[in-house]
């Protein structure tokens, strides 16, 4: 326990420290101005070219290749991932401890936070090569591997980089993906049902079992029917709470822009500490720098680097400007946030931050409320296991080789029941900070290295597919044969 805390307090309020926002806020910002401002100039192409192609078999359909999964696939596991626990417990807890303000700054994250997914899934597509299985294999451990590592000098470096990113992802797994989301269904699940955590436990463990152990092919069947189910349904009941308060919106929003940069918005009085609470919980949700979600981007039947690149930026807009934002609201306008001070109301301040969305949807819904949002919360951290199961899996490969996966998964399943049972609340949600925080650094230090790179890819496909050059010849791949083999395959839109 002692090291748990550390990793938890000591460990974690340095590595999300003003360290890791800089950090953070400022490869987004770099990767923003180097491609100019992408997410704004090319706001309709990548719409068009992600939600506006799910109808195209192309895209949401199931591909032959036993290699690959659909990119609408890879982007419902990458969501199943993110769209979880920190969408709703974890918005709320930014609220609780940070204030109103801290959604602005959960939206600044966001919007440099599609630049930085884009940029990872470039690099990601781009160095990816076949498994033992000759299922496709990405990552940031590859992209720092190939990537920084092919650089004069650099091939040490380049590799040690991919041994860290790989360790803190596999004890990441066991944070984000396993701890905060099993501990949160079974808090939520005894409080609107009374259901025991053991119980909770035992029944999520084994489904997920059955599902991790189908391997990528399997979790992203699931995801894809979870994710827009789970999606709609949560959206739409939020929906219906705002509008009930429709009436506060412009007060809402307003505390939310006064006390981003104002201290009484702020625990302790410091507006630090809402820029820190709208940055972490912002990643937490939507892992933009984090370099996870790549690994299952990886796995697409996509040809084109960019065109992964702009899932990527779809990702981040939808899990927390879109998801997350109406979380906020819900949170906001149900007067468990007293607007005149930014902080939570005198009858809520003994609300869990885990039960808080619970408890605001309570306040138009009563009991029910309660179960909608566990309910809600069991599909969003369920998909969130089953995501983060795969990110595991693919980083002990890296370091320890496929055949010894069967091993990571065991312990990954075990490790469900044993989050479900635990009744520290913060511990989880601070441990999951800290390995977030951890595989930042690497991940980010390769971003940057190859930040030409992604230049060279976003020029090469602006050329071609928006400016309609014909003598352009494409880049898709860093390694000749995967190179030739998608230029024959490579469909034109």
């Amino acid at each position: 326990m002692r090291f748990l805390n550390f990793i938890a307090e000591d460990l974690n309020g340095f590595i999300w420290g003003w360290f890791g926002i800089v950090l953070l806020l400022g490869t987004g910002i770099i990767m923003t101005s180097l491609t100019k401002f992408f997410q704004i100039s090319h706001f309709g192409h990548w719409m068009k070219k992600t939600i506006g192609s799910i109808f195209d078999r192309r895209i949401s359909g199931h591909t032959k290749d036993s290699a690959s999964i659909s990119q609408f696939q890879a982007l419902c596991t990458a969501l199943a991932a993110t769209v979880g626990t920190g969408n709703i417990a974890g918005v709320a807890g930014a609220i609780a401890v940070g204030g109103a303000g801290a959604v602005f700054w959960m939206w600044l994250s966001a919007f440099f936070g599609m630049m930085t997914n884009y940029s990872e899934n470039i690099l990601g597509i781009y160095f990816r090569r076949k498994d033992s299985k000759g299922q496709w294999a990405g990552g940031a451990m590859y992209y720092l591997q190939d990537g920084l590592g092919g650089r004069k000098n650099c091939k040490v470096i380049g590799r040690v980089l991919a041994i860290l990113f790989s360790c803190f992802a596999v004890l990441a797994s066991f944070g984000i993906g396993n701890l905060a989301q099993a501990n949160t269904i079974s808090g939520n699940m005894q409080a609107a049902f009374n259901i025991p955590r053991w119980v909770t436990g035992l029944v999520i463990t084994a489904v997920a079992a059955l599902v991790i152990i189908g391997g990528i092919k399997r979790i992203a069947a699931v995801a894809e029917k979870i994710v827009p189910f789970m999606a709609v349904i949560y959206v739409i009941g939020a929906l219906v709470v705002i509008f009930m308060h429709v009436g506060t919106i412009g007060s809402v929003f307003g505390a939310i822009f006064k006390f981003a940069f104002t201290a009484r918005g702020a625990a302790g009085g410091a507006v630090g500490i809402a820029i820190q609470q709208g940055f972490k919980r912002g990643i937490f949700s939507n892992e933009a720098g984090l370099g996870s979600s790549v690994m299952v981007h990886s796995a697409s039947n996509v040809k084109e680097p960019v065109k992964q690149g702009l899932w990527g930026i779809f990702e981040v807009f939808f899990d927390t400007i879109i998801i997350c934002t109406i979380t906020a609201l819900v949170v906001l306008c149900t007067g468990t946030i007293d607007l005149k001070t930014g902080m939570l109301a005198a009858a809520f301040e003994n609300v869990d931050s885990n039960t808080l969305v619970a408890s605001a949807f309570g306040t138009s819904f009563g009991s029910f409320g309660s179960m909608f949002v566990a309910v809600a919360l069991l599909f969003f951290a369920f998909s969130t296991i089953l995501g983060w199961s795969y990110y595991g899996t693919r980083s002990w490969s890296y370091l320890f080789g496929d055949k010894s996966a069967v091993a990571y998964k065991i312990v990954f399943v075990a490790v469900i029941f044993v989050s479900s049972v635990l009744t520290n609340v913060s511990l989880p949600w601070n441990i999951s900070d800290t390995f977030n925080g951890l595989m930042m650094v690497p991940n980010l230090i390769g971003v940057l290295s190859l930040a030409p790179l992604v230049m060279k890819l976003t020029r090469n496909y602006t050329d071609r597919r928006l400016k309609g050059k014909k003598d352009v010849a494409p880049m898709l791949s860093h390694f000749k044969e995967i190179q030739a083999e998608a230029e024959a395959d490579l469909e034109e839109d």
